[in-house]
């Protein structure tokens, strides 16, 4: 093993050159590290993000509600640069103390909301609207289930797989073993479940296929990490049968590509002020810096 000969000490200090490809913006401590505040556009919603799988939930789910006819799902959807750090400015650790993306402001009443963790804000988001979360007490259970199951598993796969298999500076056998085989686990959880539902709660889709879609139907798909080879991806076809369903969507399209900086220039739209912004975005718009 490559950390055999690593000895833990008797108390810990954070080493600031720890490397990885995220080493600069992980910190053992909370708070703004500058003044900054956050824009705020003319829609009621306000999201300030990124998209990550995990901002990626939001917009998606904006998109739908947007699809049904639910004016008051307009949103303007800022930017947040994570590996500028721009979620440590003060302006957004005051929407979300945790400083990570995304995060939301509800302006449509009195007082602003700030909702913040993606789970949080498409209970919300559902809630506030009524769509995509069941009324019947069977069928709302079975989706917050795999809700809060998504929320609970995705860290394993892209704080434990995720980043040991493609982002640490030294691969480590054990971690990637360990995370690898607890990835390929919750797979086969999906694909049990996908086997005889069509989405995740029953027949319906909701924001339970929501969550878990931007992370285990990017990894099926080969989005995530480069490791559909390395994984299988292919024996889990349920899963794969699922997340081709809900990526045949136009709104799951359009949501995937807002605040987007990464991938073909087509599949981007870095801020979205309108719904018109996904046909008339430019070169200009979409912005140079990637």
């Amino acid at each position: 093993m490559t950390d055999s000969a690593y000895i833990p000490p008797k108390v810990w200090v954070w080493d600031k050159a720890n490397g990885g490809r995220f080493a600069n913006i992980n910190r053992p401590i909370a708070g703004p590290t500058h003044e900054k505040e956050l824009p705020v556009g003319r829609h009621p919603l306000q999201l300030y993000s990124l998209a990550t799988p995990n901002g990626q939930k939001v917009t998606i789910l904006l998109e739908e509600l947007l699809a049904l006819g639910h004016s008051g799902a307009e949103y303007d959807a800022w930017l947040i640069r994570i590996s500028d750090g721009d979620q440590f400015g003060s302006g957004f650790v005051e929407v979300n103390p945790n400083s990570k993306i995304p995060a939301l402001m509800d302006r449509s009443g009195s007082e602003p909301i700030r909702v913040f963790e993606s789970g949080a804000i498409l209970l919300y988001l559902a809630e506030k609207f009524g769509e995509f979360l069941p009324k019947e007490a069977g069928r709302r259970a079975e989706c917050l289930s795999w809700l809060f199951w998504q929320m609970g598993s995705a860290p394993y796969l892209g704080g434990g797989f995720g980043h040991f298999y493609a982002y640490a500076p030294v691969k480590i056998e054990y971690a990637i073993d360990r995370f690898a085989m607890e990835t390929k686990r919750q797979l086969d959880v999906l694909n049990r479940r996908l086997a005889d539902n069509a989405f995740l709660a029953g027949d319906d889709y909701t924001i339970a296929d929501i969550a878990v879609f931007p992370w285990y139907g990017g990894l099926v798909k080969g989005w995530l990490y480069n490791a559909a080879e390395f994984l299988s991806v292919h024996e889990y076809t349920h899963v794969q049968r699922w997340a081709d369903s809900i990526l045949s969507r136009p709104a799951v399209q359009r949501g995937r590509m807002v605040n987007r900086i990464s991938g073909e220039p087509s599949t981007q739209l870095h801020e979205r002020h309108d719904a018109s912004d996904f046909e008339t975005r430019t070169q200009d718009k979409l912005g140079t810096k990637a």
